[in-house]
C-alpha cells in the first residue's frame, strides 16, 4: 500500500500556512528538505503536516522560530521525561502565555468599564473589573452630600424636632 501524500499546495490549504512559508521553513531548515517527484515538486506526508502545524502552533504563542528547533527535533514519540529540559522551558513558555492572557483580560476589563462609563474617569491598572466595580462602590458610599442635600437633612431633622416637641 502506497503512503498517502500531498502537493505543496494541498499542505498549505490543510496547515492554514503559506506555500512561501512552507518553502521558507524548508530553506531555514525548520522543516527537513520535502521529497521530491520526478517532475521535482514537492511531496509532503502526513508527518510533514503535523510538524508545519505544530511549528504554527508555537508560533502563535510568540516564541521565535529558533527556540522552536529543540521542540521540533523531539520525536512526538518520545517520552517526555527524556527531555526534562524542554518540558521545563514549555511550561515556562505555558507560564508567560498565561500572564499575558491575565494581562490582556485586565484590558479588556478596563475597556468594558469605560464602554459602561461613556467617558474615560480613571487609568488602566492592574486591578481587576471586580476590585475596580468594588472600588466604585465604596466611593459611592463615601461620595460627599451636596448643598441641596443638606438642606433637606437639615430640614428634615427641624421637622422632626418640631413633632417631637408637639407629642
Amino acid at each position: 500500500m502506497e503512503e498517502l501524500t500531498f502537493t505543496i499546495k494541498q499542505t498549505a490549504e490543510q496547515t492554514g500556512i503559506s506555500e512561501d512559508t512552507i518553502r521558507y521553513y524548508e530553506k531555514i531548515m525548520l522543516l527537513p528538505r520535502a521529497d521530491r517527484k520526478e517532475n521535482g515538486h514537492r511531496v509532503y506526508r502526513k508527518e510533514d503536516i503535523y510538524m508545519i502545524k505544530l511549528i504554527s502552533c508555537l508560533k502563535k504563542t510568540g516564541m521565535p522560530l529558533e527556540a522552536m528547533r529543540p521542540f521540533l527535533a523531539a520525536s512526538a514519540n518520545t517520552d517526555s521525561a527524556e527531555y526534562t529540559e524542554l518540558v521545563d522551558q514549555l511550561r515556562s513558555h505555558r507560564d508567560n502565555i498565561v500572564n499575558q492572557i491575565s494581562s490582556l483580560q485586565r484590558i479588556v476589563d478596563f475597556i468594558d468599564i469605560k464602554l459602561k462609563e461613556g467617558r474615560p474617569r480613571q487609568e488602566c491598572s492592574d486591578k481587576s473589573q471586580d476590585d475596580v466595580l468594588e472600588e466604585e462602590k465604596e466611593k459611592a458610599k463615601t461620595k460627599p452630600i451636596s448643598v441641596v442635600e443638606m438642606s433637606y437633612f437639615s430640614a428634615s431633622a427641624k421637622t422632626n424636632k418640631l413633632q417631637n416637641s408637639i407629642r
